[in-house]
């Protein structure tokens, strides 16, 4: 029997920003939560197709935040950079 492969949960979010040099959002009310995806791959499609609708807003962001290392700070097994 194989093993079900490792749950590295992700959330993609993103909203306009205030300020280009500072993650603060201007409306948290209108903060896109895009979703939680099950790995790295996942979120990343995710993250390229919101930045894609939004390219023409320079104040527009979106972020992959790394869950499964805020639920289990020791876990280091995803080593790739967040966006």
């Amino acid at each position: 029997m194989t093993e079900p492969a490792r749950q590295l949960l992700h959330l993609v979010i993103g909203g306009e920003l205030t300020n280009l040099d500072q993650v603060t959002f201007k409306d948290l009310d209108k903060v896109d939560i895009v979703g939680v995806y099950p790995n790295y791959a996942a979120a990343l499609a995710a993250w390229r197709a919101k930045a894609q609708q939004t390219v023409d807003n320079a104040h527009m962001r979106y972020f992959i935040v790394h869950l499964h290392r805020l639920l289990d700070p020791g876990q280091a097994a995803d080593t790739k950079p967040a966006n």
